[in-house]
């Protein structure tokens, strides 16, 4: 596997901190948040000055009953040819759940869930794999999530579970010890184990990042500095084999370069931690269970499986058997206050069209309306939502919804002429004196 070295995960806001950093080998981009014939010019600058650029997926869904969609893998190879990406990366987890396979409404989580580890799960996951290598220009890792929840009856470790995909499709693995040790608090996973069971020679590289914990449950926020319990995992990785690629992660709450570079200096010192501690070991015997040859997926299975736990979780239907009732509230509010902070995200008007009624009035929504379609057709849903209840009560703010609404929901979007600019602010006008 090619070395990258030292990385961090490239964002907007960091942008600039990033392209003067010193020590930044490769830049890791959130595939989804980039056009492939409009790309930043940071990215380009970079790439110019010979930084590696790695699309990084969120949405394919490889751990869906259903298979990949064409289009989310059309999407995600533009993207890596574009970049001149070595490799691509997704995540093993499912995204969406119901439709044909359950006769049942469609739903999405809006987030990256956890498979069961079971064989039916990892049958289905293999395949889609598959479909996905054969579709991407480059080879494909994908990662290890970190979770809130655990399935009952699970027949798979995490490290077997890994070892068995790499084992029977051949795709490298992207260890995030973040995630290893947000298990190991939420679930009881041993990390040690986890690393002791792993194809080494499959890892492709490493993510580092940041959390909280509250309550007994850690949340994996990529929106605090890294702890050292993270730090000491990334260490014993590192004694078992020096990783290709580490990579810093952080999405919200961006501090000043200087903590930013301060992180970086800690993660490579764990990782030479790591080295030295090798080097004076004697080989480590690895836990490795005996591949298994394939059995043929039972889609279906999976997927009422995955449709009953998503639907518990966004829909309010009951909880399926087996699960823990306060884990999966606590999963179920996390994925309604993203919602909440992404659609904020997405269609801004609406925290400023609504002020302090914004939050209470998205969560009171999400409770009964579980997103069916992508962040814009929820912020489109949620302002629907509002009007046929006729709120909130001032006819003003409505108003303002209503043109909000009506100027974003038809197919194409709005045109930016000055003539329309000026068109659409005459209607605002009118809607208010109105």
């Amino acid at each position: 596997m090619r070395r990258l070295g030292t990385g961090i995960g490239w964002r907007p806001e960091i942008a600039d901190a990033v392209e003067h950093m010193p020590g930044i080998d490769w830049v890791e981009v959130v595939a989804e948040n980039v056009c492939p014939g409009h790309l930043p010019a940071s990215l380009l600058r970079l790439r110019e000055r010979g930084v590696t650029v790695v699309p990084h997926g969120v949405s394919l869904g490889l751990g869906d009953a259903d298979r990949p969609d064409e289009g989310r893998l059309t999407g995600l190879a533009e993207r890596a040819t574009a970049l001149g990406s070595p490799l691509v990366t997704e995540h093993i987890a499912f995204v969406r759940a119901g439709g044909p396979l359950t006769a049942s409404p469609r739903l999405e989580a809006g987030h990256l869930l956890p498979v069961p580890r079971t064989r039916d799960a990892l049958d289905v996951l293999c395949e889609n794999v598959r479909i996905a290598q054969q579709a991407l220009p480059v080879p494909l890792a994908v990662e290890n999530i970190a979770a809130l929840i655990s399935w009952p009856g699970e027949e798979l470790s995490e490290g077997q579970f890994l070892y068995e995909l790499a084992d029977r499709t051949g795709v490298r693995l992207l260890i995030d010890v973040a995630n290893l040790h947000t298990n190991h608090v939420n679930r009881g996973d041993d990390p040690a184990r986890a690393l002791a069971e792993l194809p080494l020679e499959a890892i492709a590289y490493v993510h580092v990042a940041g959390g909280f914990e509250r309550d007994g449950v850690w949340h994996d926020s990529h929106a605090h500095p890294v702890p050292r319990p993270v730090l000491d995992i990334l260490t014993d990785l590192a004694s078992r084999v020096r990783p290709p690629g580490v990579l810093l992660e952080r999405d919200e709450n961006f501090p000043g370069p200087g903590e930013l570079e301060r992180e970086l200096v800690a993660i490579r010192t764990a990782v030479d931690e790591g080295a030295v501690r090798q080097r004076a070991a004697a080989p480590r015997p690895t836990a490795r269970t005996a591949a298994r040859a394939a059995a043929e997926p039972n889609r279906e299975r999976v997927a009422l499986a995955q449709a009953a736990v998503l639907s518990a979780l966004v829909a309010g239907t009951p909880l399926p058997e087996g699960f823990d009732r306060v884990r999966m509230g606590v999963q179920a509010r996390a994925l309604a206050a993203k919602r909440a902070d992404v659609v904020a995200k997405v269609a801004p008007e609406l925290p400023a069209i609504l002020g302090a009624r914004y939050r209470p009035a998205f969560l009171d929504y999400a409770q009964a309306q579980p997103m069916t379609g992508g962040y814009r057709r929820d912020a489109l849903d949620f302002v629907a939502h509002l009007l046929s209840a006729r709120r909130p009560e001032d006819a003003g703010v409505r108003r303002e919804l209503r043109t909000w609404w009506r100027e974003r929901s038809g197919p194409t979007p709005r045109s930016q002429r000055r003539v329309a600019r000026v068109s659409r602010a005459a209607r605002r006008v009118l809607a208010r004196r109105g």
